[in-house]
């Protein structure tokens, strides 16, 4: 049976672009990214992060590992407009 790609495969609710808050612990200090865009479910609440985004914060966290940072806290979207 083929899954339809609008519902969530966890829960079967109704799967919409918005955004989340991504929050890495690293021990020494936390990285915090706001209005990320994501898949939501509209019912369970199960996130996906497409890979271009996820690859995007993985550079974010890298950068506040080497700085050492106790907090970083950054909105996505800002972040992309000083990559543009």
């Amino acid at each position: 049976m083929k899954q339809d790609s609008n519902r969530c495969p966890i829960c079967q609710g109704y799967k919409q672009s918005s955004s989340t808050t991504f929050t890495v612990d690293l021990k020494f200090g936390v990285v915090v990214v706001r209005d990320v865009p994501a898949i939501i479910c509209e019912q369970c609440g199960e996130e996906w992060i497409a890979d271009k985004e996820a690859e995007q914060l993985e550079t974010i966290v890298n950068n506040a590992r080497k700085k050492h940072s106790m907090i970083e806290v950054a909105n996505f979207s800002d972040l992309l407009k000083v990559a543009s």
